[in-house]
This record gives structure tokens, C-alpha cells and sequence, in this order.
């Protein structure tokens, strides 16, 4: 397919994986992007996953039959993107491989090639006749490699993994002849548990971009991105500002349904005190990237579970660690608990909230012994509304 002159989406999708990179859900599948440029040097932009090699050889050579790939630009050395490197070399053997020295680094690593290759630096060009391309570093966006490829001529930019989404590409691949409606909240969930760790690189990329007109966003996941450009790179620069909406995501582990009737009766308090985006997950049965990407999207989050073992439910934990790892900041805290003869949820929270969250802290934490009573009732209410007040104002 054809993306602008002369430029071609070379890519597969994998509609098999059940888990990105062992973590992530692919309920809708993922693509591998892959581009060519025709012109009298022949250009490819990254690989794909060497599971997909032969296919992804067929496209070549339907795209430039038996000529030669001159390039191959290295944007991004993760292997569902450099894994078919080796293979292209047997195919191509005089190909030179184009990359940064952080890129060659873990080239050596990987694949244990070091021949062949051209060392780019911030603002280098390279001509392939009617096509120059430009280079620019974007560190930790989000490995130490990345880098971007910018076809000057065109105004294409291959962005490696930045604005990439989940979800395979269903015949269409540019936004304009997609129905884009199921990658929105897909790109959310990929910039939230993939990238979203590295809010101030991504903000130093989004200004080097800032200064050169682009026209085509050709990312190594999801559609190339035309008609949404803008908004493209409109959630990223929000993203990674931590920038939320004035919504609520309740989280709680529960194992009888005590304290799931906590969480029950604080979202109903915080909706009829005026919050109307308010999401709810249950921490064992929810995957944790979909609560992520909530926690992301909204600025109040209430947690709570009950004590287990001595100390935190074990699916909260880990949530909390999820959360603390990818330094989300700007939000509001509250949070509850439940226990039978000795309490720790509820303060293994406040650790958690004192020592690595450092979120402003809302309401007072509810603690229920045993079952639900009037007076934990109330103070679950009172906690709602303390969160919708600080929300709402």
C-alpha cells in the first residue's frame, strides 16, 4: 500500500499473540509496521517480528521485485521490530543498516552484527535521490536508542514506536480509510503501560517536532496516522504531562464481596455528588493495563482491599507497585479497607500513598471490621463525597 509517493506500508499484523510483550492484552491483535522507500536508493524503515519473516518478504518484492535495499533505518532496536534483521541480511546482504551508537550497541547484542553500518546523529540527513531523510534522537521514548526518520521530502515521519497503538489493522491502513473508533482508547492503554514511565522524554521529543511540519505519522503499531495527526500528538503531549479529566476509577480487591460493597456504596455517593466519569475495577479480575490506562485519563483514584496474610491483598499490591512505577503524578488519593481480627490494608495504603505515590491525599480512609454497618456505610458515603468535592472544584 502506498503512502505517500513512492513510500509503502510493508507491515503485518499478528492476530494470534494473547499477551504484548508477556504482559499486555491483545483482544483485537497488533501490527508490525514496516515502510519502503522506492527511490533510486531503496529505503526500509525498521523490520517486523521474525515470526512474520516470509510474509514480510513477499511485501518487499512486491513493492521493489529483485532490486536491492540499499538502507535499512533502525529507528527502534526492540525485537518485534529488529527481529527480522538477521534473516533481511541473508536476503540482502549489502544492505547498510542505519542507526545511532546506542543503536549498534545492542545491534552487536542481539544479533551479533557490527559490519555494514552508518552512525547518524541529531539533525543528519541522508538523500535517496528525490527523498532526503532527517534524523532525530529521542532518547527513552521509550528505550535509550529511539530515534525518529524524517522524510523531509514528503513530510513523513517514522516515529518507531511513539504514537503507537494495539489493535491489528483490519484491510485499511492510513486513519482516512479506517474507522479509527476502537484505536482511541487503545493508544491510551499503549502510551500508559509502554511509554508511560518517560513523560519528560516524550515531552522533549514533542518539541524537537514541533518545529518541522508533519503530514503523515507512521508509527511501528496501529494506523498511519493523516487526517488525525493533530490529535495524535495532542494525546501524547497530554499523556505525558499527566494531564487528566475530572473523573474517578475505584479499584478494590475483594473476596467475599465485603468490601467490594464498600467501593459499591462510594461511587454512588461520589455520582450523586456530581462526578458523572467514574469507572470501577475489580483489581483480581480486571487486567491492571486497562485500570492503568483509567488512572491515566482521570485525576481521582479511591483504592481498597482487605488484609490478607498480615498485610495488603495481593492483587492490590501489585497495582500499587504498577502505578508507583510508572511516576503518575498530579492526582487525588482516597482510599479504604477491610479486615476480620487484625487491620493493615487500610495502612499498608498510606505507606504505599507516603513513601512512593506522593498523591494529595482526599477524605478520610474507611477501615470495616468484619461486615458492613451504618456507620461504615456513612463514612464510605463521606469519603465519596470528599472525592467529588475535591474533584468538582
Amino acid at each position: 500500500m502506498e503512502i505517500a509517493k513512492n513510500i509503502h506500508y510493508v507491515g503485518v499484523n499478528d492476530r494470534n499473540k494473547n499477551l504484548f510483550e508477556g504482559l499486555w492484552p491483545l483482544p483485537n491483535g497488533v501490527s508490525y509496521n514496516s515502510y519502503l522507500i522506492d527511490d533510486e536508493k531503496v529505503c526500509l524503515i525498521d523490520t517486523v517480528e521474525v515470526d512474520f519473516f516470509m510474509q514480510f518478504l513477499e511485501h518487499l518484492h512486491a513493492v521493489i521485485g529483485d532490486r536491492k535495499i540499499d538502507y535499512l533505518v533502525i529507528n527502534h532496536m526492540e525485537p518485534d521490530h529488529s527481529g527480522s534483521i538477521s534473516l533481511l541480511k541473508k536476503y540482502y546482504p549489502d544492505v547498510k543498516i542505519i542507526g545511532n551508537k546506542k543503536t549498534f550497541n545492542m545491534l552487536q547484542g542481539f544479533y551479533q552484527i557490527s559490519d555494514d553500518t552508518i552512525d547518524v546523529k541529531e539533525g543528519d540527513t541522508l538523500d535517496l535521490g528525490k527523498h532526503t531523510l532527517q534524523f532525530f534522537m529521542t532518547p527513552m521514548v521509550h528505550w535509550p536508542e529511539t530515534m525518529m526518520t524524517l522524510d523531509t521530502t514528503t513530510n513523513v515521519l517514522f516515529s518507531g514506536d511513539a504514537f503507537g497503538c494495539f489493535g491489528a489493522l483490519n484491510g485499511g491502513v492510513i486513519d482516512r480509510d479506517i474507522n479509527t473508533d476502537e484505536f482511541w482508547l487503545e493508544m491510551v492503554r499503549y502510551y500508559s503501560n509502554i511509554v508511560g514511565k518517560y513523560g519528560v522524554p516524550v515531552q522533549n521529543a514533542l518539541k524537537k517536532l514541533s518545529k518541522v511540519q508533519v503530514d503523515y505519522l507512521c508509527s511501528t503499531h496501529g494506523p498511519v496516522w493523516h487526517k488525525y495527526v493533530d490529535k495524535v500528538i495532542g494525546i501524547y503531549d497530554k499523556l505525558s504531562k499527566y494531564e487528566t479529566e475530572p473523573g474517578l476509577v475505584i479499584c478494590y480487591g475483594t473476596m467475599y464481596g465485603n468490601t467490594e460493597r464498600m467501593a459499591e456504596i462510594i461511587a454512588r455517593a461520589a455520582s450523586e455528588a456530581g462526578v458523572k466519569n467514574i469507572v470501577m475495577y475489580n483489581v483480581s479480575k480486571t487486567h491492571h493495563s486497562y485500570i492503568l490506562r483509567d488512572i491515566f485519563r482521570y485525576k481521582g483514584l479511591i483504592v481498597g482491599a482487605p488484609t490478607y496474610n498480615a498485610g495488603l491483598y495481593h492483587e492490590m499490591e501489585v497495582l500499587l507497585s504498577e502505578i508507583a512505577n510508572k511516576d503518575i503524578k498530579n492526582h487525588l488519593l482516597g482510599w479504604f479497607g477491610s479486615h476480620c481480627w487484625a487491620s493493615k490494608a487500610v495502612s499498608k495504603i498510606e505507606d504505599w500513598n507516603n513513601t512512593r505515590l506522593k498523591f494529595e491525599a482526599v477524605g478520610e480512609p474507611v477501615d470495616m471490621k468484619q461486615g458492613l454497618t451504618a456507620t461504615t456505610k456513612e463514612q464510605c458515603e463521606a469519603l465519596g463525597r470528599a472525592m467529588a468535592e475535591a474533584l468538582l472544584k
